[in-house]
């Protein structure tokens, strides 16, 4: 025996002791978890692939080259499964090969060691190659975890830029969605696809008031509004301020200080111009839009409406209190409600909606929370001076009845949450309807509660009158109320035509396209057949819509190899979870069993609505893909005593739920896997181009980076663009961009409207959960874009920001 030989022994002993833990580790790991699986009627790999990867330990426990080999034998099987299993799609590759490579290649490059102690020829140019060849190919995995990888790619050339006109340049920002349909569509040019990588900070403002972070409704959601040289904004707690366009100096503040508990959020404001010439419709037979006073002392003012339960208005050129509305510039949203208004069990949590000289509001309903819950009646109030003028209560047989003294709305019945939108030319209100209480379960539900749940509803916007109403789910035991505001566009026919038309986008991951006047499905809906579950006495929906003629976003029906993880260990996990649960597609029903819903009722599509460029015809729409297990439970005698708060928790993570009235208690939480990390393959969040003319995805692409997130709650550091969740909204512009900022990394991001490439972004100082908004100063005709900075979802880190970007 040489000397060399005794000197590398305990080298090469402790070594193979290390090397082998891991791989015996690994192995059993996949012989345990794969017989599991394979219970469950799962893939056979990890069985076999555990059972070859011990041997192998076994042998390089005894330092005996053999165990290379066998492993080899399980990576060219490893290789050749996840070709077959997942295909060339980069992310399940990643997760299936990048820990056995890393196994491979020191096994690989310890081989020649192990065939000299073995006395053999040391095989080096195989080992030392092969390894560096396994070492390469992990480099190229770790340099594609760079690299953006578009589930859609783009094809074609950029869509032309088509100059703004004098005529139809945008003049103000003054509604939510920018316009009262909702488009998020600035007609701006002088910030371009071409010069946008010149986009530099000009102002930054700090409104002194932040979330608490508690996690459980605290978030900062806002769209500034923008009308003359003023920037109207709200703070958390729906404190009113104004700023110069130009410069961001507060010109005024008005104090609101709204109270609600787990609830901290103002999404926007309104605004209304007592001293311009009131919009007509022009469609025949609308109803006209009603006169307002026009001698107020407070001609211009803006509105909140706050989730404690008030509507207030104030001068927009002053921040005075409007005296002439409501009780010195406040109304009172709990009156005819009855008990438990209090917040979170009842929430006003969009912007008021300006329709014609009406203020349309609505409500948030907490989930699942109780059978008896205050009712989701819409009501709407005279612009100026704050009197009642109609409701529509959907359970009551007369939903347009005026409540005498005393009297209360029906209870529980379907709400209206999200952003609504209105249409001067028909003087309509078309509404995104929620559910009656509770979400989960349907057996005490009432006819009108078949017809007004999870449906677009438009309504006389002088009147209260209904017009139309659609439902996109039957019996919606998923939570799938409509999350977002109606977007009012011009939708491209087969015949080349345009009709004026409702685009709904759901949490379901459909979109709905319905003629605006009639409400009838513009494209292809068919009724889908789907199982019921196992729930006594409950109203089963045999079909379910789906709209098939418009692109649906992820919502695939998932099977076992869409399954990922880091890592194969939470991969395998994942594998297990999801063999072990009820999972019949979209509309898979809860029952007492554990069944899993995905997208859930926090993925698909949400309130950040969707941004529409009618230059082009296309429609930009961001997206979370978050699954939900879910399982319902039999109440005890114990339960009755427990009262859920009615905050954004209760959807989550909280164990069993009891729902007060219903015979069950409700637990669900995310499906993800230990690490924290959904289980299901990446992207888990896109923003998606849609081409309204071909009715197609024109692209798609990751959005966001796990750089300021990561598993359990730690910060990777690292720019990999997997495409995260995301709940804010888009803005398109005339310049051929799409401006997002609401992902969970901390970066305004400007892309290209034509091919989804990354242009440019911004640092921002915490992360955003609201939607971008541009304008151009009457003074300096400079273009801005803006942007409120609170803290992203899940995120630790929260501010009040309000920060504009300009050109050089």
């Amino acid at each position: 025996m040489t000397n060399s030989h005794t000197q590398s022994h305990p080298i090469l002993k402790i070594w193979c002791v290390i090397l082998g833990l891991a791989l015996l580790i690994t192995g059993l790991f996949y012989l345990i978890g794969g017989g599991k699986l394979i219970s469950l009627g799962g893939s056979w790999y990890f069985l076999i692939a555990g059972l070859l990867i011990t041997i192998s330990a076994i042998f390089i426990f005894k330092k005996k080259a053999l165990g290379v080999g066998i492993f080899a034998l399980a990576f060219v099987g490893t290789v050749i499964w996840a070709l077959l299993d997942a295909g060339w799609d980069f992310w399940p590759l990643h997760s299936r090969l990048m820990f056995p490579a890393g196994l491979m290649a020191a096994l690989l490059f310890t081989l020649p060691a192990l065939r000299k102690y073995q006395f053999k020829a040391p095989m080096s140019a195989v080992g030392y190659g092969l390894g560096g060849l396994t070492a390469l190919g992990m480099i190229g995995g770790l340099y594609g975890m760079f690299i953006p990888h578009p589930t859609v790619k783009a094809s074609g050339q950029d869509l032309p830029l088509v100059p703004v006109t004098a005529d139809t340049q945008q003049v103000n920002w003054s509604h939510y969605g920018n316009d009262a349909g909702g488009s998020r569509f600035a007609a701006l040019d002088q910030i371009n696809r071409d010069n946008v990588s010149k986009l530099k900070e000009v102002w930054r403002f700090q409104t002194g008031d932040m979330t608490t972070g508690t996690g459980n409704g605290a978030e900062d959601q806002m769209t500034p509004l923008q009308v003359g040289d003023k920037v109207f904004l709200c703070t958390p707690h729906n404190n009113i301020i104004a700023l110069d366009a130009d410069t961001g100096k507060q010109l005024w503040k008005a104090e609101v200080n709204s109270k609600a508990d787990a609830w901290e959020r103002c999404r926007g404001v309104a605004y209304f111009d007592s001293t311009q010439p009131l919009a007509q419709p022009t469609l025949a037979g609308a109803s006209p839009v009603t006169a307002v006073a026009s001698d107020s002392s407070c001609p211009r003012r803006v509105y909140t409406n706050t989730p404690d339960g008030r509507l207030i208005a104030v001068n927009a050129d002053t921040g005075e209190r409007c005296q002439d509305f409501g009780v010195n510039g406040t109304v009172n949203l709990l009156e005819g409600l009855g008990e438990g208004t209090k917040a979170p069990r009842f929430e006003v949590t969009s912007a008021p909606t300006v329709a014609g000289t009406s203020l349309v509001i609505g409500s948030r309903i907490a989930d699942n929370v109780a059978a008896d819950m205050p009712g989701g009646v819409i009501r709407a109030y005279d612009v100026i001076t704050g009197q009642l003028r109609w409701v529509f209560d959907p359970r009551n047989p007369d939903p347009n009845y005026m409540l005498k003294a005393g009297e209360q709305y029906k209870r529980s019945s379907a709400n209206s949450w999200a952003a609504m939108s209105y249409d001067p030319a028909m003087n309509t209100v078309f509404l995104p309807m929620g559910s009656s209480s509770v979400d989960v379960w349907g057996g005490n539900r009432q006819p009108v509660d078949h017809k007004y749940n999870t449906s677009v509803l438009a309504l006389d916007a002088s009147t209260g009158r209904e017009k139309w109403v659609y439902q996109t789910v039957h019996n919606d035991l998923w939570d799938f109320d409509l999350p977002m505001q109606p977007s009012l566009v011009d939708f491209p026919m087969n015949d080349g035509q345009t009709k004026p038309a409702v685009v709904i986008g759901t949490k379901s991951g459909q979109f709905f396209v319905l003629d605006r006047v009639t409400g009838q499905p513009l494209t292809k809906v068919v009724e889908q057949p789907v199982k019921a579950a196992d729930i006594p006495n409950e109203q089963y929906s045999k079909t379910q819509p789906r709209s098939v003629e418009m692109p649906q976003i992820g919502n695939e029906t998932l099977t076992e190899s869409d399954m990922w993880g880091a890592t194969p260990f939470d991969q395998l996990m994942c594998r297990i979870n999801f063999k072990s649960m009820r999972y019949e597609g979209l509309f898979t029903a809860p029952g007492t069993d554990v069944s899993l819903s995905y997208p859930g009722s926090l993925g698909g599509m949400n309130w950040g609505s969707i941004a529409f460029d009618p230059t082009h015809r296309y429609m930009f729409v961001n997206d979370m893909r978050l699954g939900l297990w879910i399982q319902l439970m039999e109440q005890t005698p114990e339960d009755l005593a427990v009262q859920a708060s009615g905050g954004e928790k209760v959807n989550t993570g909280m164990g069993a739920v009891p729902m007060q009235g219903t015979p069950y208690k409700v637990n669900k939480n995310r499906f993800m896997s230990a690490l924290g990390i959904p289980c299901q393959k990446p992207p888990f969040g896109t923003m998606t181009a849609i081409d309204m003319k071909t009715r197609q995805i024109a692209w798609q692409v990751p959005l966001g980076t796990v750089q300021d997130t990561g598993p359990m709650g730690i910060k990777m550091g690292i720019k990999t663009p997997i495409g995260m969740p995301t709940i804010g909204g888009p803005m398109a512009t005339q310049g051929g961009l799409v401006f997002f900022a609401a992902t969970q990394d901390y970066y305004l991001r400007a892309f290209n409207s034509s091919n989804g490439e990354e242009l440019w972004k911004a640092r921002l100082p915490v992360g955003s959960q609201g939607t971008p908004m541009s304008y151009v100063s009457p003074k300096t005709g400079k273009q801005y874009v803006v942007i409120s900075a609170g803290g992203a979802r899940q995120s630790p880190d929260h501010g009040d920001y309000v920060i504009a970007y300009a050109l050089e």
